[in-house]
C-alpha cells in the first residue's frame, strides 16, 4: 500500500485545537514502538518539537492534553488496522 492508495479525506481542524494539531503532525516520527507495536509518543521529543514549532512554554502545558487525546485515538486506530 502507498500513499496513493489512500483516499484524501478534508477534516476540519477547530482554531482551538490547531496548535495541538500541528504538534501531533511534527511528531508523527516520534512513536515509541514496542513487541505489540506502537505505544504512545516519545515525550522527551515534545518540548523540542513544540519549540521549533513556536509553542512557547509556558502554551505547552494547555496543548499538552490534547495532544495526549490525539495520541490516544491514533493508538486505537493504529490497533484496530493491526487486527
Amino acid at each position: 500500500m502507498t500513499l496513493a492508495d489512500i483516499e484524501e479525506e478534508e477534516v476540519e481542524v477547530w482554531a482551538d485545537a490547531w496548535p495541538a494539531f500541528r504538534l501531533f503532525e511534527a511528531l508523527s516520527t516520534q512513536w515509541r514502538l514496542g513487541q505489540g507495536g506502537p505505544s504512545g509518543l516519545d515525550y522527551a521529543a515534545v518540548p523540542i518539537t513544540a519549540l521549533m514549532l513556536g509553542i512557547k512554554r509556558r502554551e505547552l502545558a494547555a496543548v499538552f492534553p490534547d495532544l495526549r487525546i490525539m495520541e490516544h485515538e491514533a493508538l486505537a486506530v493504529m490497533a484496530e488496522t493491526a487486527e
